[in-house]
């Protein structure tokens, strides 16, 4: 049988970047480096592969992670010294960025790290980076098809303010006018009448929320 593990990413939108949530490992192999918080599965505890993923996020993290999705899984003979197979299930998160974490078992610190700049601080642990790249992926897929996961936009919110979080996940500017026109085309959004957010000097801006909300 494999070595089964699970893998959380964890990702949120901060300072106008996404970044995503790092380990620095206490033990090893690797010990010292940052990669993803995870856990080995328990079968004498674990009922499920996303009971044993929220299992692990407890223990790693001092809580269960929201927005919980199975990702991918990867396996091959070569991706963790401790077994000559190693197979991980990975799960990604998509959370708000004051989400409360502690570190956990095995943890020396948590660290956010804006996603773009992760090569900056040397290679992450096992092959951590590309199953970050994997989430990155298919979080920016969504959010190129304005799908919006639940919760992940506080609400209410104005166009120009859903314009900036999604060009912060895309990692790229976004045309204003076009943006506003598939937003509106999709009719996912909903205006809330009469309330309007004021500040600095432009004019007050209509906020709106998610239809069916």
């Amino acid at each position: 049988m494999p070595f089964v593990r699970t893998e959380l990413v964890v990702l949120c939108v901060a300072q106008g970047e996404l970044q995503v949530l790092l380990s620095r490992r206490a033990e090893e192999p690797h010990a010292g480096k940052l990669g993803l918080p995870g856990g080995v599965l328990r079968i004498d505890e674990d009922a499920t592969l996303e009971g044993a993923a929220q299992r692990v996020a407890r223990e790693r993290l001092g809580r269960e992670l929201p927005n919980l999705h199975q990702l991918c899984a990867v396996g091959g003979a070569e991706r963790d010294p401790r077994a000559p197979w190693a197979l991980s299930v990975v799960y990604r998160s998509l959370v708000q960025p004051e989400l409360a974490v502690t570190p956990g078992k095995r943890v020396q610190a948590l660290e956010w790290r804006a996603v773009g700049g992760l090569a900056d601080h040397g290679p992450l642990a096992f092959d951590h980076g590309e199953l970050i790249d994997k989430a990155v992926e298919a979080t920016r897929a969504q959010i190129e098809a304005l799908d919006y996961p639940p919760g992940w936009v506080q609400e209410p919110f104005t166009l120009p303010e859903l314009q900036a979080f999604s060009a912060a996940v895309l990692g790229r500017e976004l045309d204003k006018v076009t943006f506003r026109r598939r937003v509106e085309a999709t009719g996912q959004v909903e205006a809330l009448q009469g309330e309007m957010r004021s500040g600095g000097a432009h004019r007050p801006a209509q906020l709106y929320r998610f239809a069916g909300c």
